[in-house]
């Protein structure tokens, strides 16, 4: 069914350049495609062709631009349920996947959760039993699925295929890409997951048409992922846009990672909890609590909020300094106690930006896991592209 089960759908300039711009804006017409690719009309009809011809775009039916225009145009769409592509989030305490059609619309969503043993070997087994549950979902699924991707926290070589290090799982150099490609027949990309849900919020969410673009997530963990000149930023040694590993106070406490003063080390989630556990001298107090007592006004832990707001918001100024994005999103679990460091963040922001980089804005974006799952398939649906 389909021309190669590994190689990429499109690898011409023009229909790379065509397809892409319908995925994520089509409909669109042949004239206005070729006014926002550059290509001439006929070179978009002669890189249209073959993908109508192998089903992934169709011609709506005919619509005048305007009133007394000449002749009716053809806009070109996207087959959505042409193909469609599995993604999986690996947290630290579930699995959570998804089946995406060709613009990424959520067919069937699926959980399991991981058991005590949270190697690679038993996370690769349940990853490929949830696959399987997610590909039985609907009979289409199986015989026009090619393609898993994987999110996991960490340090990530998408190229490899190789878990390099992530904190959640414990994991240390896992070659996750090719022993999930063994055991479900699909091929498979890994790729650190704020990255990924970067990658489907530039695509198909609130980065759509900008070149320069930022995500934040805060919670857990502290992460961002970068757009520059509309390309996801990997960076030499594929760890570009770590904000959370920025270190902002050299005598703050230490990060997993092994420096001092890290955001993360100041922001997570766990980090908030130390802070109030330390100043309170509650060993045994738990998150919820420590959102409780911040909410109830105790001193203690509203300053430990109020830190963790400071260090969020000069991590994103950061970001903004050196990259210039048009939009900012910030988003993950951490949003529900934004009441608690929300002023912060944005004080601390506009303090640190430089002069007009603080015109770029902040969008709050609550996403469930759901949506990291989403992130994932979005790597399949890029894998159709050199």
């Amino acid at each position: 069914m389909f021309p190669n089960h590994a190689q990429p759908l499109v690898t011409a300039p023009a229909e790379t350049s065509v397809l892409a711009l319908l995925l994520t804006e089509g409909p669109l017409s042949r004239v206005e495609l070729a006014r926002r690719t550059g290509l001439s009309s006929t070179a978009v009809t002669k890189a249209a062709r073959p993908l109508i011809d192998d089903g992934y775009l169709h011609e709506l039916p005919p619509e005048r631009t305007a009133p007394g225009a000449g002749r009716p145009v053809n806009p070109l769409a996207v087959t959505v349920d042409r193909e469609f592509f599995v993604g999986v989030k690996i947290s630290a305490e579930a699995l959570f996947g998804t089946v995406c059609d060709l613009r990424a619309g959520m067919r069937a969503t699926a959980d399991l959760r991981l058991g005590e043993d949270r190697g690679p070997e038993a996370v690769c087994a349940l990853v490929g039993e949830l696959v399987e549950r997610l590909l039985d979902a609907d009979p289409t699924f199986r015989g026009r699925t090619r393609h898993l991707g994987i999110a996991v926290s960490g340090d990530v070589d998408r190229a490899a295929g190789r878990v390099r290090y992530s904190v959640l799982p414990g994991w240390r150099d896992v070659p996750l890409a090719g022993a999930v490609a063994r055991s479900t027949g699909l091929s498979v990309t890994v790729e650190n997951d704020v990255k990924a849900l970067t990658a489907a919020e530039h695509w198909f969410g609130e980065g759509i048409g900008t070149e320069y673009f930022a995500l934040v997530t805060i919670g857990a963990g502290i992460g961002s992922g970068l757009v520059v000149n509309g390309q996801l930023i990997a960076g030499a040694y594929g760890v570009a846009g770590e904000m959370g590993h920025i270190s902002i106070d050299p005598a703050g406490p230490v990060c997993h990672c092994g420096q001092t003063g890290c955001v993360e080390a100041i922001a997570s989630s766990d980090a908030i909890l130390a802070a109030v556990r330390t100043a309170t001298g509650d060993a045994d107090l738990d998150f919820d609590g420590a959102v409780q007592l911040a909410r109830g006004g105790d001193p203690a832990a509203r300053d430990a909020f109020a830190r963790a707001g400071r260090a969020i918001g000069t991590g994103i100024a950061t970001l903004v300094n050196l990259l210039g994005p048009e939009r900012v999103v910030v988003t993950g679990e951490g949003l529900d106690t934004y009441d608690l460091f929300g002023v912060h963040i944005r004080e601390a922001y506009a303090a640190h930006c430089f002069k007009a980089a603080a015109k770029s804005p902040l969008t709050l974006r609550p996403l469930p896991w759901e949506e990291w799952a989403r992130g994932a398939a979005v790597l399949g649906i890029q894998a159709l592209f050199p």
